[in-house]
């Protein structure tokens, strides 16, 4: 096998470094690309960041599925200031590659090359490539080397960190994976979570990707739409916007299972099944996806989950979520805030056709609960147009919210 060797410090993975990597494969033979991550360089010192450990993790989630890429660990095994003859030697040891491992360097890193320790050695132990880094064409290098022409992304993980710090632009500069692992674990002082309760963004992803598995194209689009109209509901009333768009995404992920299944999958709650929904299995997505959620994505609470409170509800999957997702379809007597909100968003959400204007300029004036009281009105009315038989729940939550609106 044919192979190229990347280091840096990656500190972290940028989208600069995988598309040089993804150059080099393209423009030569070479089959694959080794990504090796330094623990100290001897040029560069005092960067602030990622632990040895976070930046493998950025490294591992950004290339996750692409087997021409590795990623190996010998320099921060070795820890110390790591030297590229050494790493090479190593390299060469363990792989076992075909001819001589290609080196890809920046030309930004020409001009010292010869303070590297090793120097020789490494031009004769290993292939060098030079990759274009600097707009300048002006470059000395004496030593056999092969030119990459490569385009020039002007990113570096020093100005992405800085941007991180100062709340810049940066979030598509980096991998989608690497960029998972710096919100979630507050790296290079990202803002922690506003909730101490809140999705992780890896946790979103997962579920978001297993609804556009499991769903047709556009109940997923429409998932999405009613994903954001919760986020934004719920920062307006003052709740996690993660929750909300975590509630959403995963609302109708259930939808296209067979009736059997979301029978199988709704006994498993506790509820029992009513009259109702024996009639029209269908209804009972939403109670399946409430089971999915607990059994896939998080751990399912010991009780059922219709008799679980917020305080015994798992930390990944908090009891609101659960009790939103499973009654996004009729509601539900003393259903939470973020229950309504995603009742509300299902049934208003921008995709949807014909619905009153009324009722999304009240989106963004109206109280909770006045918004609430209308949707839910609205709803019973076209369902009772449609002569399509309502719960006896929805019926009395409807009575109860009038009587409220009332007091």
């Amino acid at each position: 096998m044919k192979l190229a060797i990347l280091g840096g410090s990656f500190n972290p993975v940028h989208v600069g470094h995988l598309y040089l990597a993804d150059t080099v494969l393209a423009a030569y033979d070479y089959d694959r690309v080794i990504l090796v991550p330094t623990y100290q360089s001897p040029f560069k010192f005092g960067a602030s960041g990622g632990s040895p450990a976070e930046r493998m993790d950025m490294l591992a989630a950004s290339i996750a599925g692409d087997s021409r890429l590795a990623i190996d660990d010998c320099e921060l095994r070795r820890k110390g200031i790591s030297y590229t003859v050494d790493t090479i030697a190593d390299i060469v040891r363990r792989y076992r590659p075909t001819g001589k491992p290609a080196l890809v360097l920046g030309d930004d890193l020409v001009q010292d090359f010869h303070k590297w320790r090793g120097a020789d050695d490494i031009v004769k132990n290993a292939d060098i490539i030079i990759a274009r880094r600097l707009l300048s064409a002006d470059m000395v290098f004496p030593y056999p080397y092969t030119q990459l022409h490569n385009e020039v992304m002007n990113i570096s993980s020093a100005e992405i960190r800085e941007r991180i710090l100062n709340n810049g632009n940066w979030r598509y500069l980096v991998p989608h994976g690497a960029r998972m692992i710096i919100e979630d674990r507050g790296l290079y002082r990202f803002p922690p979570r506003a909730y101490e309760d809140s999705p992780t963004l890896a946790l979103l992803v997962r579920v978001e990707e297993a609804a556009r598995s499991l769903i047709s194209q556009s109940r997923f689009t429409h998932s999405r739409a009613v994903a954001l109209l919760c986020s934004d509901l719920c920062r307006r009333f003052g709740l996690d916007p993660r929750k909300g768009y975590l509630a959403g995404i995963s609302h109708d992920i259930c939808k296209s299972l067979p009736e059997q299944e979301l029978i199988d999958m709704a006994e498993r709650d506790g509820g029992g099944i009513s009259k109702l929904e024996q009639k029209k299995p269908s209804l009972l997505h939403a109670r399946a996806a409430a089971v999915l959620l607990a059994e896939r994505f998080g751990v399912a609470p010991a009780t059922p989950l219709s008799q679980t409170s917020p305080e015994t509800a798992p930390a990944t999957f908090p009891a609101d979520v659960l009790e939103a997702v499973r009654l996004h379809i009729g509601g539900g007597m003393g259903m939470g805030s973020l229950a309504k909100i995603l009742f509300i968003a299902d049934k208003i959400e921008v995709t949807r056709e014909g619905i009153d204007p009324a009722l999304r300029d009240l989106s963004e004036t109206g109280s909770l609960d006045q918004l609430f009281t209308a949707v839910l009105d609205n709803n019973v009315a076209y369902l009772r147009s449609r002569q399509v038989d309502i719960s006896e729940g929805t019926l009395r939550l409807l009575d109860a919210m009038h009587k409220k609106d009332s007091l």
